[in-house]
């Protein structure tokens, strides 16, 4: 499985978590986070590049969840219903 990144903006105390840049202009506007789309698009945001100003701080991180056994055919049955 690939790995999922997300986008972790902290803003005035608060936590804000998307999963793309993009996804951050579908909440807040340029002049909220003081930059504009093609600006930190281009700064090329990375687990080791982080992006700072006075308003935001912006980090990108890997998002880590359980493998689980939906549709995964040839599951054994939980319980018989007799017959």
């Amino acid at each position: 499985m690939a790995d999922r990144k997300i986008i972790h903006l902290h803003k005035d105390g608060e936590d804000y978590y998307f999963g793309s840049v993009s996804a951050i202009y579908s909440v807040f506007t340029k002049e909220d986070i003081g930059v504009s789309y093609g600006s930190l698009r281009n700064y090329a945001i990375s687990p080791d590049k982080p992006y700072s100003n006075k308003h935001v701080t912006i980090k990108e991180g890997v998002l880590i969840s359980a493998k689980g056994n939906r549709g995964i055919k040839n599951n054994p049955p939980r319980f018989s219903r007799g017959g």
